[in-house]
């Protein structure tokens, strides 16, 4: 198993009210999952591959709750990335050189059966975890707007964390409400749902704590 490591931010947008169910192992609330995902690595390595300011994305379709498979997913890596790079980013996501079940794309991988081809393109991650805002924008697949979830009664910010001591991804998770519209082989369209925004942290073991 070849050692990697990543550091970075990522936003996350599914079909589910803003507390998501499967954070915490209940039935996603439309009866299916579908989601995207963008991830901008701040530092990262996987062996001697350095993979420091890369962004990765991923557009996922379960026809039911995720634990019970047959999902399809596609996968997007900068096209700033070298051979190397993209090799060594397809393992990570695919959940290969990874402890079983370790991280979240070790167990997204365990439920897709159609993996189509990944995508080297352009992929915009612009974010800011704190303030519960970002945007994905990966060239030709993906277009996805977070912001903060309003008071329906003063319109002001309101804020709301999930909190995962032993979860697969992250540790501390900002809720927000992100849309999101994608193009190409796997069809995904939400408006004002579930925006999940963390800082990461981890390897080939899982989440690092401090």
């Amino acid at each position: 198993m070849t050692s990697w490591e990543i550091k970075g931010r990522e936003l996350v947008n599914c079909t589910c009210e803003y507390g998501c169910n499967c954070q915490f192992n209940a039935l996603p609330d439309k009866g299916h999952c579908h989601a995207v995902a963008g991830i901008q690595i701040d530092e990262g390595h996987h062996g001697e591959t350095v993979l420091d300011g890369l962004r990765i994305a991923a557009i996922f379709k379960w026809p039911g709750a995720i634990h019970e498979g047959n999902g399809e997913a596609i996968a997007s890596v900068d096209e700033k990335a070298t051979e190397r790079q993209r090799d060594a980013l397809l393992r990570i996501m695919t959940g290969q050189d990874t402890d079983p079940f370790a991280t979240m794309f070790a167990v997204y991988a365990s439920t897709v059966t159609k993996m189509n081809e990944p995508v080297f393109t352009r992929i915009d991650v612009d974010l800011d975890v704190d303030g519960r805002r970002g945007r994905i924008f990966v060239k030709d697949y993906i277009e996805t707007v977070g912001e903060p979830i309003r008071n329906k009664v003063t319109g002001a910010d309101s804020r709301a964390q999930i909190v995962l001591p032993n979860g697969f991804e992250y540790a501390v998770a900002e809720i927000g409400s992100a849309s999101s519209t994608t193009s190409g082989p796997v069809q995904v369209t939400t408006k004002d749902s579930y925006g999940q925004f963390a800082r990461l942290h981890l390897n080939n073991h899982g989440v690092v704590r401090a």
